[in-house]
């Protein structure tokens, strides 16, 4: 019974070799990292080594899965995660967004016209005739934008201001990449992302500073 109880437990040297093979870049820092970020919570022992479960794997899968397919940052992912963990099993392992034109417009609740607009402004791309999950999200947005009268002309500064966003993250990440160590993809990806989160927050806490100044408060 001890033997069983003991073998559902892990250490992060465990965790690490059960992931490095279909995430070559995962570190210990980087199990570490995202404890530290709340995104898993390992027991302790009474001497102070992590326990990881076997739905530790599955989260830590999850995290480094969302961060190499669709570029999230760690804030976006910790609220899909509670989300998605709360979920059956079934509804975890759905597949990626891949969406034709007429599915797009029947899911954003756009018409042809406004699709067209998006396209033709740059805030939207089909890739190999399909549109992901980025691309539903910017046309839901864009849809809702416009029961109070912004359209996609209107939003050319906010797509310049994501612009110079991203070009700070390459800027960053730039000479890590120049390096060619081994690696060195794998730390930019880390750094990028990382830096994606605390842009996203200052952004936001940008806005909101600007939003009360317009209602004077």
């Amino acid at each position: 019974m001890t033997s069983q109880a003991a073998r559902s437990h892990m250490s992060i040297g465990e965790v690490l070799a059960l992931l490095q093979g279909e995430f070559p870049d995962v570190t210990v820092s980087k199990i570490r990292f995202l404890e530290g970020e709340g995104l898993i919570e390992p027991e302790r022992t009474p001497s102070g080594f992590r326990k990881f479960t076997h739905l530790h794997v599955q989260q830590l899968r999850y995290i480094l899965t969302e961060q190499r397919d669709h570029y999230l940052p760690l804030r976006v992912i910790k609220d899909k995660m509670a989300e998605s963990f709360a979920r059956p099993r079934a509804v975890q392992d759905k597949q990626e967004v891949r969406l034709s034109r007429a599915e797009l417009l029947e899911a954003a609740g756009l018409d042809e016209e406004t699709l067209t607009e998006l396209e033709d402004y740059g805030l939207l791309a089909a890739k190999a005739r399909r549109y992901d999950e980025d691309a539903l999200k910017v046309a839901r947005s864009v849809g809702a934008l416009a029961r109070f009268g912004l359209h996609a002309r209107h939003l050319r500064a906010v797509k310049a201001a994501a612009e110079r966003e991203a070009g700070l993250v390459e800027q960053t990440v730039a000479p890590i990449l120049k390096r060619r160590a081994p690696g060195a993809i794998g730390e930019a990806d880390e750094v990028a992302r990382e830096l994606s989160t605390r842009l996203l927050e200052l952004h936001e806490a940008l806005l909101r500073t600007g939003v009360r100044s317009v209602l004077g408060r």
